[in-house]
Parts: structure tokens; C-alpha cells; sequence
């Protein structure tokens, strides 16, 4: 065996296994390796939009927090002057019924002592009219007595 003849057919073989898989295997590795690439690509690009979706819906969120902080503060400014108003009116009613009821108690407190004096006018005038029939029984002159006790009786009653 020739050494060159046998490299020569090794070379023609290997030459010939190079051409028949740059001509059909070669096309079908390369648009694998195509398609892999524009998918990597493809994802690539789908997680930088998911990275600004991401900052979208941070920005949004946090926005949201905002507004919602805001209007509960200002519904609980708005629930704190509504008990401001309910208490001040309150106190306002609590002095106007503490105004009235004394004014009632005050009225009251009148009548009895109108009345307590009404009594004891008369309890005094029964004690004068006693006093005077005791005086009428012993004394005889009964015209002065009664001048006497008519004064006494309406010196009382006024």
C-alpha cells in the first residue's frame, strides 16, 4: 500500500463528507442556530418590556398609594371637624337644657315660696283672729276690738 495513494482517498472522503454536509446538514444547522438566536432575541426584548411594564405598574402603584393617602387624610380631616361640630353642638344644647331647667327650677323655687307665704299669712291670721276672740271674750267694748282687728287683718293680708 501506497502511503499518498491512501491519504489521497482519505482526502477525496473527507472532502466529499465536508461538501455533502455543507449542502444538506449545513442549511439545517444554521437556521436552528438562526431560529435559536431570534429567540433569545425575542425574549431579550420581552423582558425589557416586562422591565417597563414592571416600572409602569411601580409607577402606577405607587401613585395609587398616593391618592389613597391623600383622600384618607382628608376624610379623616373631614370626620374630625364633623365630631369638632357634633361636640360644639352638643355643648351648646347641654348649656341651653342646663339654662332651661334651671330656669324651671328657678320658677318652682318661686312658687313655693309664694305659696310658703300664702300659708303662713294665713296661719298668722287665724293666730291674730285666736289672739283677738281671746281679747273680745274678756273686753266687752266689741266695736273697738273689731275696728282693731279689721286693721290687723288686712295689715296682714297685704
Amino acid at each position: 500500500m501506497n502511503i499518498n495513494l491512501t491519504l489521497v482517498i482519505q482526502c477525496l472522503a473527507f472532502f466529499a463528507t465536508a461538501w455533502l454536509v455543507m449542502k444538506f446538514g449545513w442549511p439545517h444547522i444554521i437556521g436552528a442556530i438562526e431560529e435559536r438566536q431570534k429567540k433569545i432575541a425575542d425574549g431579550l426584548s420581552a423582558a425589557e418590556e416586562g422591565k417597563r411594564a414592571l416600572a409602569s405598574a411601580s409607577d402606577k402603584q405607587d401613585q395609587v398609594i398616593r391618592e389613597a393617602r391623600s383622600e384618607a387624610a382628608g376624610i379623616r380631616d373631614r370626620a374630625d371637624k364633623e365630631y369638632a361640630a357634633i361636640l360644639d353642638k352638643a355643648k351648646t344644647d347641654a348649656i341651653a337644657e342646663g339654662g332651661r331647667q334651671k330656669a324651671v327650677a328657678i320658677a318652682e323655687i318661686e312658687t313655693e315660696a309664694h305659696r310658703a307665704r300664702d300659708e303662713l299669712s294665713r296661719k298668722v291670721a287665724d293666730l291674730a283672729i285666736k289672739g283677738a276672740e281671746r281679747l273680745i271674750r274678756k273686753e266687752i267694748d266689741a266695736k273697738a276690738h273689731k275696728a282693731l282687728l279689721d286693721d290687723l287683718i288686712s295689715e296682714i293680708a297685704r
